[in-house]
């Protein structure tokens, strides 16, 4: 397998392929990425329901986990962002390590 190349799934390799067709996804990128990181601690922290199950359940240890992850890419990642996506990032975590403390207590 090749570094540096997009995954590219061949048509009829999945069944959900026309499903993915029709959704309107947003583009994945860094920020994109990082949101969806975002997402899934808040669900995990109970702050929002789980989108597939519609109900609100804490699970700290994965949540630290992932807040974790952000923070492994956050020191990974520092001098190969651009402004945007670095104060993205630094907000996002910021945010998470707060809510995780008021939850925690």
């Amino acid at each position: 397998m090749s570094q540096g190349k997009d995954f590219v799934m061949k048509e009829g390799s999945s069944p959900n392929e026309n499903s993915c067709k029709s959704s309107k996804l947003p583009d994945v990128d860094f920020s994109t990425f990082m949101i969806s990181l975002y997402s899934s601690a808040l669900v995990q922290l109970g702050e929002i329901p789980d989108p597939v199950t519609g109900s609100r359940t804490k699970d700290l240890c994965i949540a630290k986990q992932t807040i974790d992850m952000i923070s492994m890419l956050e020191k990974k990642t520092s001098g190969n962002l651009d402004p945007e996506e670095e104060k993205l990032m630094t907000s996002l975590l910021h945010e998470l390590r707060m809510t995780y403390v008021k939850v925690k207590c």
